[in-house]
């Protein structure tokens, strides 16, 4: 893929998001950072523009679909937005002696996870269509691939932009904008810690961003990371269902 000038990122003020923003900054690049929290989101394109980049801000809350489609097809009318990575995203684990998640946890998790990232293409996809041309990343993972116990609402967001993206890709393969589908394992973000549990195989979010961004530049339709877990977790996608219980409870996700 041709390298891009202008790269929209949502979820830009902390973790991957943050990551991402800086390994794009450089003189010449236009990036367009989606943050809630002002101040971590400041902080961050206050260093994208010490790298040489031209920066812009936005804090509209992903949850209003409407007002999220409306900002971003805005920004697509004065900025030729060339890649939109789909990062915007939001965990919650059953805590300790709960059975099971509520309600208003599961519908924040969908809300933010699954709309959100749906209304963020909603809000980009018709200019680049109009053009012919652009480059849309959505950051799923690799939980998409099997259910773990601890975060069912999360699993189930991931595993529906996957799919989402994947359709997406086939769909617009003809007409220039190319859709790539992100999986990332265990990543070092506040998010993450948040978590607790077993996180094999972990990264730092600077390691994430680079595999993402060579991905991309190759257009792969799945940038799944680390490699051995990634096949993994596809193994046990693929395994009857009650081999594949057996396997998850031995290495620590079966609770």
């Amino acid at each position: 893929m041709q390298a891009p000038t202008t790269v929209l990122i949502t979820g830009a003020s902390g973790g991957i998001g943050a990551a991402l923003a800086r390994n794009y900054a450089e003189p010449g690049r236009i990036l367009i950072l989606h943050g809630r929290d002002l101040t971590r989101l400041t902080a961050v394109a206050t260093d994208c523009k010490a790298q040489g980049a031209r920066v812009l801000t936005l804090t509209f809350d992903v949850r209003d679909a409407d007002a999220t489609i409306e900002q971003l097809r805005s920004v697509s009318q004065r900025e030729v937005i060339d890649l939109a990575i789909v990062n915007a995203g939001v965990t919650q684990a059953i805590g300790s002696g709960e059975v099971f998640e509520s309600f208003a946890t599961t519908r924040e998790v969908l809300a933010v996870n699954l709309e959100g990232a749906l209304a963020t293409i909603a809000g980009v996809l018709p200019e680049m269509v109009r053009r012919g041309n652009g480059q849309i990343a959505l950051v799923s993972s690799l939980a998409a691939y099997v259910g773990l116990p601890r975060t069912p609402a999360y699993c189930a967001s991931k595993a529906a932009l996957k799919t989402y993206g994947e359709s997406l890709r086939l769909r617009l393969a003809r007409r220039g904008v190319a859709v790539n589908v992100v999986l990332p394992g265990f990543v070092r973000t506040a998010m993450t810690d948040r978590v607790k549990g077993s996180k094999p195989a972990i990264i730092p979010p600077e390691r994430a961003a680079l595999l993402i961004r060579r991905g991309l530049e190759r257009n792969r339709p799945r940038i799944a990371f680390p490699r051995r877990l990634a096949w993994g977790l596809r193994l046990l996608s693929v395994l009857p269902a009650s081999i594949a219980e057996r396997i998850l409870a031995g290495i620590g996700f079966g609770k």
